[in-house]
């Protein structure tokens, strides 16, 4: 067996095992280990420690746990109930008020927790029955919630976007600036989409009773400034003080966490067993996303050592492919990859399999982290996998059926595809920011290589005998 096949066998059973069921980070390890051992002998166990240092050595990944520790806390404040209600009020007599205040309410509550599972669950629990009980049709209230939980892998400060800056080497900074409008916009896209069914279809988003509609404005004011502004001015203090340069993402993520610690506090939803169990989530989190890292970094470097990443390549190279055609190829595997995979494994095994290609065919690696963000929502809403339906159905009443969420989940799917298709045309959305605030950021063309000058982790290389 050559090289390239034994290296291709490798991913093809990596996939096979990861369908069993077996860990990811250790199953990419042990297929590393044991690939590379078939390949280049005791050299493997060399790799595997420089390639543990290289990871647990890269100052990208500090604030992951930081941002993870952020979000157990606030998950933790009880402000969700809170937050829920004042925005539920201020939509009163919006068409699908529900449906508007539950999206407006994951967009922020996403944003500050980043924790898919946490806010559909959490959703799940305090939205999907006040619609049910307001007479929202299930399917629509179904991919309400599930949508509206997934909006943290994109919108800043967003998990994802620091693993793709630490796998690119991409600064994670212009990827949160990058990220920002297509996020709002994804957003907003859901909003007017239950607005409009709600205009076009009134039995599937009944407009509320008077009596929960005519609230007094003073009761409104009072409930946003007890509930919405704190955790708005939170993410804001966050997200402005990376953008504007006034400090890392590790900086700024420590200073979420004090901030979200002083929420809690100030909410009086803080004890000492909520801390010890935010700390405990927050090691097992980020321990497997360390680990993930490790195996991803031996598993590629064999998989290359062995030409796999060659063969890949020169199948691309051979295609009749432009700029464009591979982006939309790409994004199709990505896609198809997303139905029985979760997003840690396409970016950590798949993505680096791209990304030596983006140079020869032209695609920004800030634009293709973008796309993929943005196509990764799909992954959550789409079967086989479909956490955020399987998150939502744990909780849902037992007459709701795994199929009407599925089915809920369409419509949103086909507006993420939409929002993909609209930056594409319009590259300038992912641009403009990262051009506003750092300059010289690109022509606003996905085709234009644009590489910030400094900042993101490029993983160290280790030159490797030929034993062949």
């Amino acid at each position: 067996m050559s090289d390239g096949v034994l290296g291709l066998t490798q991913l093809f059973l990596f996939l096979f095992f990861i369908m069993l069921g077996f860990p990811i980070a250790f199953t990419l390890m042990a297929m590393g280990l044991f690939f590379g051992y078939l390949g280049m002998g005791p050299l493997i166990f060399d790799l595997l420690v420089q390639r543990t240092y290289s990871v647990m050595a890269n100052d990208v990944l500090i604030s992951v746990p930081l941002f993870v520790f952020m979000g157990y806390i606030i998950e933790r404040a009880n402000i969700l109930d809170r937050l829920f209600r004042s925005l539920q009020m201020a939509s009163g007599n919006i068409p699908g008020s529900l449906a508007v205040a539950t999206l407006a309410t994951c967009a922020l509550f996403a944003t500050a927790t980043g924790i898919v599972g946490a806010v559909v669950t959490l959703m799940g629990l305090l939205a999907f029955p006040a619609m049910l009980r307001a007479g929202y049709d299930v399917k629509l209230a179904s991919g309400v919630v599930a949508a509206g939980g997934c909006l943290g892998i994109l919108i800043p400060p967003s998990i994802l976007l620091i693993l793709y800056g630490a796998t690119a080497g991409v600064s994670v900074v212009q990827l949160y600036a990058a990220a920002f409008i297509p996020g709002v916009m994804l957003a907003g896209c859901y909003i007017l989409y239950a607005m409009g069914i709600a205009i076009v279809k009134p039995s599937v988003a009944p407009r509320l009773p008077p009596e929960e509609v005519n609230v007094p404005f003073t009761t409104i004011l009072v409930s946003l400034v007890t509930s919405f502004f704190p955790l708005a001015l939170l993410i804001a203090m966050v997200l402005g003080a990376i953008l504007m340069g006034l400090a890392t993402p590790s900086e700024a993520a420590a200073m979420g966490s004090l901030g979200s610690i002083i929420l809690a506090i100030a909410y009086r939803s803080f004890s000492v067993a909520k801390l010890k169990e935010s700390v405990f989530l927050t090691a097992r989190t980020s321990a497997m996303v360390c680990w993930l890292f490790v195996g991803s970094a031996i598993f590629s470097s064999v998989f290359g050592y062995l030409g796999g990443q060659q063969l890949v390549e020169e199948f691309f190279k051979g295609l009749p492919l432009n700029s464009f055609t591979f982006m939309v190829l790409a994004q199709i595997l990505i896609f198809i990859l997303g139905w029985p995979l979760e997003w840690t494994e396409i970016i950590v095994i798949f993505v680096p399999i791209f990304l030596p290609l983006l140079d020869d065919f032209g695609v920004d690696p800030l634009f293709f982290g973008i796309m993929i963000a943005l196509n990764l929502q799909t992954s959550f809403l789409s079967p086989p996998v479909a956490m955020a339906a399987f998150y939502l159905k744990g909780v849902a009443p037992k007459h709701v059926r795994l199929e009407d969420i599925f089915r809920g989940c369409m419509p949103f799917i086909y507006i993420v595809l939409m929002c993909m298709a609209l930056i594409y045309i319009f590259p300038g959305l992912v641009h403009y920011l990262p051009n506003r605030l750092y300059g010289g950021g690109g022509s606003g063309t996905p085709t234009l290589i644009d590489r910030p000058p400094e900042g993101g982790f490029q993983e160290e290389e280790v030159t490797l005998p030929n034993l062949n």
